[in-house]
């Protein structure tokens, strides 16, 4: 007769199947973005960064939206979820995912790198800071506290092979 203890563990209840973030990643970093911003971008003013400004903070958005590309339809092929208050149906652990557990993550922070140059805003850099502060702990801290719950060795070796950011 199967241990009703491992029985609970691989069926979990569905409300208790997520990594218990209450605010969508894309919210935090697009807080901190806007408060730095209306801090100090010339945009406020309704002029434009200077021209390598924006042409350097492009680049960035490109790598961005190539990261963001890889790593977002790859979770939709797998059939996992992308929403960190969403259960996780498996551990993607290649491509992307073999060099960085939280590319979509790398992936926004380069996007919001990428609008604070082109908008020539140094105190959103400066904000990026505490942002990823909280993504780091309020967000990775309880996926990796879920997923090791869920997925046990299989997610500790992955944790020991790839590292967080990149």
């Amino acid at each position: 007769m199967p241990d009703t203890q491992d029985q609970n563990q691989d069926h979990q209840q569905p409300d208790d199947d997520h990594a218990d973030v209450r605010f969508p990643p894309p919210f935090i970093y697009i807080s901190f973005l806007v408060a730095g911003i209306l801090s100090d971008s010339p945009w406020i003013d309704g002029q434009l960064a200077t021209m390598p400004a924006m042409l350097m903070g492009a680049a960035v958005l490109v790598i961005a939206g190539m990261l963001a590309l890889k790593s977002v339809p790859r979770h939709r092929k797998e059939g996992s979820n992308v929403e960190p208050w969403k259960p996780t149906t498996k551990i993607i652990s290649d491509g992307v995912y073999g060099r960085s557990r939280n590319p979509i993550y790398v992936a926004m922070a380069l996007l919001y790198i990428g609008i604070s140059i082109a908008a020539g805003s140094l105190a959103a850099l400066v904000y990026l800071v505490p942002c990823l502060l909280i993504i780091r702990f309020y967000v990775i801290g309880r996926e990796e506290i879920y997923l090791e719950r869920k997925f046990g060795e299989e997610y500790v070796a992955y944790k020991g092979k790839v590292r967080r950011w990149f």
